[in-house]
């Protein structure tokens, strides 16, 4: 493995990454900029405050599914490449060229480069990402322990170097949700459902 390599893999992942469906897919759907409406996200959960819960549905899975794509190309070159497209998909999704690198916060994103990499730690995730909604109806409390329990979850199934490059979206996500924490904090974070 070169690093020659290992950076053209990365920057591939990157752009697949930051292809920014939310805002695609809300302007083709006729509903404006998403960027106007509740948080400001691109992401799914923003999405659905708009009320079209198939739109939501829509930009979850292509965020999920462009992450799981990258990887799934990495791991032509072996695990170093997999992983380096892993970070790529998953800092495009975050910081997108195309959007002045003004992304989401990688939710989505960060599940399917889990499928991609190893799928049991995405079942894992997601488990606990479903659990914590569901008892809380906070997609970002779920945001954040899922992106918890991924990396533990990697190193007792046994791979450490998988664990290592996934706590980077684990810090990201939880810096990218320091306003949630504050607004979990006072008890006025919006609940999955809640309109705009």
């Amino acid at each position: 493995m070169t690093w020659p390599l290992l950076i053209g893999v990365f920057v591939f992942a990157y752009l697949l990454g930051s292809i920014p469906f939310g805002l695609v897919l809300t302007r083709l759907a006729g509903l404006g900029d998403i960027r106007a409406v509740g948080s400001g996200n691109i992401g799914a959960t923003n999405v659905l405050r708009t009320g079209n819960k198939g739109l939501a549905a829509a930009t979850f899975l292509l965020d999920a599914l462009k992450g799981t794509l990258a990887v799934w190309i990495g791991w032509r070159w072996g695990q170093g490449a997999a992983l380096a497209a892993a970070l790529g998909a998953y800092i495009g999704h975050c910081f997108p060229v195309w959007l002045k690198f003004k992304g989401g916060k990688g939710v989505a994103t960060f599940i399917g480069v889990l499928l991609g990499l190893h799928w049991p730690t995405m079942i894992v995730a997601a488990l606990v990402w479903l659990a914590t909604a569901f008892a809380t109806r906070y997609s970002s409390l779920s945001a954040l322990m899922a992106s918890i329990a991924a990396p533990a979850a990697l190193l007792l199934f046994g791979e450490p170097l998988a664990a290592m490059v996934c706590v980077v979206p684990t810090i990201l996500i939880w810096v990218r949700h320091a306003d949630n924490l504050k607004r979990l904090r006072t008890g006025t974070e919006s609940r999955i459902g809640d309109k705009s």
